[in-house]
């Protein structure tokens, strides 16, 4: 007996019904779809197939798994430390760390946490490398510094494919009562530098004496001139009255005549 063209209405609108449900279930598993800055690393029953993407990804539903890794440079910053410095000086100090995934896969595999991981070894690092460090060069040989902490947190991570790109130590801080002995200490440094200014003043004015009075010695009338150019000075006052001794050598030409 043939059946009703409704009947076969009803089992096709069934099939369809069930394809559109499995379809809205199973495409959502199966296909992705990855930015430029993004990589899928691909897990079929358990084992790495590798990194995929950007761009449109067919997978497997249930046979495959996918973890996905972000590669721009990722900040994070390094909690305060308490650190001793190497001229035993207490000091806290905080930093920051740029880094980013080079290789999805071994940061997928060989470590847990690449965060955690990047992060506590920045923060062990820092007290490490600041706790070889004099005070002097952590305050002004910062970017020295700097660069060894990045080199040794890079050559550490190096093995979960993550690269250190940069680490900048945010702040210093000091307590109050080194910070008062520094300022005490840089007053100090600008008055000797004062008074040695002063005294190459003095030197160089005691100098010019010197030569001054071998030239006045060499010519004697060197000094009455001398003397009557400053009674001209004294005598542009017109509020004060000034009397001055006259030698008589001035008058040494008169008497002979």
């Amino acid at each position: 007996m043939n059946e009703a063209p409704f009947d076969i209405l009803a089992k096709v609108g069934a099939w369809i019904v069930v394809i559109f449900v499995l379809a809205v279930i199973v495409l959502p598993q199966a296909l992705r779809i990855l930015r430029e800055y993004e990589r899928g690393v691909i897990f079929r029953l358990g084992k790495l197939l590798g990194a995929k993407g950007p761009g449109i990804i067919f997978l497997i539903p249930i046979v495959d798994r996918m973890v996905k890794m972000d590669l721009r440079v990722v900040t994070i910053d390094v909690a305060k430390q308490e650190i001793m410095t190497k001229d035993n000086v207490p000091a806290t100090v905080d930093a920051v760390v740029y880094f980013r995934v080079i290789n999805p896969m071994d940061a997928v595999v060989k470590v847990e946490n690449f965060w955690k991981a990047t992060s506590l070894i920045a923060q062990t690092t820092l007290r490490s490398v600041l706790g070889q460090s004099p005070l002097d060069d952590l305050l002004a040989q910062r970017d020295v510094i700097n660069q060894k902490l990045q080199e040794i947190i890079d050559r550490q991570t190096e093995p979960w494919g993550i690269k250190v790109t940069a680490v900048e130590i945010k702040d210093v801080s000091l307590p109050d009562s080194m910070k008062r002995a520094m300022a005490r200490q840089a007053e100090a440094e600008r008055e000797r530098r004062a008074k040695i200014v002063n005294a190459e003043g003095e030197f160089q004015a005691a100098e010019k004496m010197v030569q001054a009075a071998n030239l006045i010695s060499k010519e004697p009338i060197a000094l009455q001139l001398r003397y009557l150019q400053t009674m001209r000075e004294m005598s542009s006052d017109r509020n004060t009255t000034t009397f001055l001794p006259l030698p008589i050598d001035l008058f040494s030409a008169f008497l002979k005549k």
